[in-house]
């Protein structure tokens, strides 16, 4: 019963932590796998319902998507306003969090928990605006899909081939006080699709062709369900653990490894992992410090066996005591486990099972109530090089404890010999006694046992009668020196335990000490520098080695040493074995499996988002045991410092560029505005005076040149603005039917005189049909591909624009004899303000942004435009647009 008694800690822990949850708000998540499968309706469904019964809810933001039955769930509910921001020429809304936090709802709803606010709010993701009011104790209602998850963003990545730019990290939702699943099946969610209830009827019939795919919403679906099913399990175990229940519960799968210093420790651990994988269960392993000591060799084996965990995304947990059985039980009923993995017990010492595993594996299938426990046998041992298998304590103690405790007894009975004559021969045992307890405090088990015989033997030689002989006559005698050496033996023995247990409560606490420090110290520090300094002080102090720290750049590379001692540098061998660490996440160099030949050990700095980098320690020895753990544990809170305060950078230099970029945006749309009506006006006024033919030769040539100046410096205002457009998120596309020869001939027309020297070639089928597009822009992009073709093209060659309609979607190339493109140079064409190096004289003029202009309107079109050489000298651009046609009264392609 003293076992079943909650420990003071934990009960304290639960009770702060009940206590800070009711303090704040609840959070309730409506959670689906993908666009579309009912989340802010059933969401303002549940506001409706309790508005009903008279809670006040508040709706934030929310987002109806103009869909007629969500909006109606808004009717009767208080919106609060939502706060506008201007950014790049843009007004866009945000929820008002002040004017929330003022009113203080009982609830409000927060659509889109991992939607970025716009630059200007107080924070930077939405989920941060709610993790305030939940502070303030408001509960809020919020909506999220999987894809959105921190955790599973690289694997809808894989499965989708969409890379999620909106995420949020997995401990908001994994405490949450609420996760309801909105579930469809792929059918229903295709028929809400079908019915326009997600997108327009356009935009659906082209989320299916990409992202809405059966194959990819039904592992969507499956991602979602275990997302789901992983957090009621999480939460099962911390109510047992808050409710001191003892269990297992055995609503899910959980394993657990017993593991130890034996190499056959490796064969069970992937045996479990493989169970595991087979019953799609999580599983763990354990390993229990007792007070029998390990040599080195037992030591590096247990190193390995938890690498191994490791290595395999296995959780290891230690603990100590005495009673192997009672330890991994009290574990395994905390951990909510069902499954106890153990070896099989070894073959042989039929006669004394007490000191073999056999006993051990017995103890735990009876008392491990209703926690399966599975064996599994490790391989065969050759007969000839079997070796016993029964636990004796360790023996192997320095020469010098040998020695002082043959001259503790030694002395002791010396000193006994002239109190025999006085006291009788039976007190001398008690001092013996008292001798044997006082080694065991300081002597470890095999001096104790020395100990324990000398000073039996002693008693018996020099004191027991008849004396000087090991013959004892009184069988009273013999009862008493069969007591004497039990007592002595056990009392060593046991008092050698209790003193092992107190170093390794000891060694525990000092740890647990040691990353609080750490933790406190590390929150204080205010940059990438305090930290290292905090790191490396720190390791030196509880781990007696030398720490160096290399941390990536700004491009992500290794290559960040500013943080190394001065003058100290690594050999381009050992820089090689950091790069390949910091590569592959995994340990290497020195005590590792890989590039051990390396003189320092390298540890990969992991942290939740990123990889700040590597941790190079010089050591003599591997860290083992209890000792890699708290390694492990140490470095682990060190990658996060580093880590949060690179974020924390980062974050600050994004708002500082946006600020910049907002600032640049509108100082460049009002200079180009302002720039714009002046040299309208020279352009007029120049080509009047030009018109009127009455300025004389000289005149007439200065009036030309501020004509083409002014025209010039018109085409350099028109692409900023068309830029500005680009950027801003303001260009419309207005879609109509057009003849595609129509923006052709324009654009012939508008260039007549830079076309003058070539030979113009527009190629267009007869029967090419309408297609509906937005003529303007399109003449702008053709526009500025045959511009940028009469710079470069030689004289009398020929630049030829071509169209064409294959596969619903209209295809135009324009090409030219011009130099072509370098091949370092293809790859970057479109960007803006790139521009080649020119060799025809007077090519000097414009700011590189023609061929940036084009992509930004074709990729308006949901189209896309290429470059390349031609076989025989020339650039050819092709643009694709995918489009309906029309011949006639018959309309197909996209919309058909």
């Amino acid at each position: 019963m003293e076992d079943n008694r909650p420990n003071p800690d934990e009960l304290l822990a639960s009770l702060r932590q009940e206590e800070e949850s009711e303090q704040k708000g609840k959070l309730k998540i409506f959670f689906g796998m993908a666009p579309g499968v009912g989340k802010t309706y059933t969401m303002l469904q549940a506001a409706q319902a309790d508005a009903a019964k008279g809670v006040q809810v508040v709706v934030g933001y929310a987002e109806t998507h103009r869909r007629a039955e969500t909006e109606a769930l808004l009717e009767g509910l208080e919106i609060v306003p939502r706060k506008k921001i201007e950014y790049k020429g843009t007004t866009l809304e945000e929820a008002d969090l002040d004017t929330i936090l003022a009113m203080h709802p009982y609830l409000v709803l927060m659509d889109e928990l991992a939607h970025t606010n716009a630059p200007g709010s107080r924070h930077l993701k939405r989920y941060q605006d709610v993790r305030e009011l939940l502070d303030n104790g408001i509960n809020v209602y919020t909506t999220l899909n999987v894809q959105h998850l921190e955790s599973c963003a690289d694997t809808v990545a894989q499965i989708a081939g969409i890379t999620v730019r909106e995420t949020l990290p997995d401990e908001i939702f994994d405490k949450a006080d609420e996760v309801e699943l909105i579930d469809l099946t792929p059918d229903e969610l295709f028929d809400r699709l079908a019915e326009g209830k997600v997108y327009t009827p356009e935009r659906s019939k082209e989320a299916v062709k990409n992202f809405f795919r059966k194959g990819n919403i039904t592992a969507l679906r499956e991602m979602a369900l275990r997302v789901v099913a992983g957090r009621v399990d999480r939460q099962l175990k911390t109510y047992m653990q808050q409710k001191r229940i003892q269990g297992p519960w055995k609503s899910g799968l959980h394993l657990l490894a017993l593991i130890g210093p034996s190499p056959t420790s490796m064969q069970l651990i992937r045996r479990t992992k493989n169970m595991a994988d087979a019953l799609d269960a999580d599983w763990m392993a354990l390993h229990v410090e007792t007070a029998q000591s390990s040599g080195e060799k037992e030591k590096r084996q247990l190193a390995l066996n938890i690498n191994l965990v490791r290595q395999l995304d296995g959780e290891v947990i230690t603990t100590s005591g005495n009673d192997l059985v009672q330890a991994a039980l009290s574990v395994a009923r905390k951990e909510n486990i069902t499954h106890i993995i153990v070896g099989k017990p070894w073959r042989g010492n039929r006669l004394f099972p007490v000191f073999t595993r056999k006993n051990f594996v017995n103890r735990l299938i009876g008392e491990s109530g209703n926690i399966d426990v599975y064996m599994f046998g490790a391989e065969e041992t050759p007969v000839g090089k079997r070796k016993r298998r029964i636990v004796f304590p360790e023996f192997t103690s320095k020469l010098g404890e040998y020695a002082v405790a043959a001259m503790a007894v030694v002395i002791a009975a010396v000193l006994c010999v002239p109190l025999v004559g006085k006291t009788g021969y039976q007190p001398v045992s008690f001092i013996l006694l008292m001798v044997l307890t006082g080694l065991a405090g300081f002597l470890h088990i095999g001096p104790i046992l020395l100990a324990a015989t000398l000073g039996a033997l002693s008693w018996n030689f020099f004191f027991i009668p008849p004396m000087y002989t090991f013959h004892i006559k009184n069988p009273t005698d013999i009862l008493t020196f069969l007591m004497f050496y039990t007592i002595a033996l056990l009392g060593g023995i046991l008092t050698f335990r209790v003193r092992k247990q107190e170093r390794l409560a000891v060694s525990r606490e000092e740890r647990t000490n040691a990353l609080f420090h750490l933790t406190k110290q590390l929150a204080a520090a205010a940059n990438v520098k305090d930290v290292i300094v905090v790191g490396t002080v720190d390791i030196k102090k509880y781990f007696g080695v030398d720490a160096f720290f290399l941390l990536r750049d700004g491009s992500g590379r290794l290559t960040d040493k500013k943080h190394l001692p001065e003058g100290f540098a690594f050999s381009e061998a050992e820089m090689g074995i950091a790069d390949w660490v910091f590569k592959h996440s995994r340990p290497a160099g020195r005590f590792t499996e890989t590039l051990p030949s390396g003189e320092y050990t390298y540890y990969p700095l992991k942290g939740s988002r990123t990889r700040p980098g590597v941790a190079a320690v010089k050591q003599n020895e591997a860290f083992a045991g209890e000792t890699a753990i708290f390694w492990d544990t140490f470095l682990t809170q060190i990658s996060s410092a580093i880590e949060h305060r690179y974020l924390g950078q980062a974050a600050r230099k994004t708002a500082l560029l946006n600020e910049s970029d907002r600032l640049y945006k509108t100082m460049f749309d009002s200079i180009s505005s302002e720039l714009k009506i002046p040299v309208t006006a020279i352009m007029d006024a120049s080509d009047r005076l030009l018109a009127d033919g009455r300025a004389q030769s000289g005149i007439a040539q200065l009036y030309g040149e501020i004509s083409k100046a002014s025209r010039r410096l018109n085409r350099l205002i028109n692409n900023l603005l068309s830029m500005s457009r680009i950027e801003s998120g303001r260009l419309a596309v207005h879609l109509d039917w057009c003849d595609i020869r129509d923006p052709v001939r324009r654009v012939a027309e508008s260039l007549a005189e830079e076309l003058r020297p070539f030979r113009f070639d527009i190629v267009v089928p007869e029967s090419m049909p309408l297609v509906k597009l937005d003529s303007e822009l399109m003449e702008q992009v053709l526009h500025h591909l045959v511009y940028n073709s009469c710079r470069y093209a030689p004289a009398a060659s020929t630049i030829r624009m071509k169209a064409f309609y294959d596969s619903n979607r209209l295809v135009l190339q324009e090409m030219d004899r011009g130099p072509g493109f370098a091949s370092d140079v293809l790859p970057h064409v479109f960007d803006k303000f790139f521009r080649t190096a020119d060799e025809k004289e007077g090519l000097s003029e414009g700011l590189g942004l023609g061929l940036a202009i084009v992509k930004g309107f074709v990729e308006a079109h949901k189209g896309t435009v290429s470059a390349e050489n031609r076989k025989n000298g020339g650039a050819r651009f092709t643009i694709q647009i995918p489009t309906e046609i029309s011949y006639g009264n018959e309309t197909t392609g996209l919309m058909k």
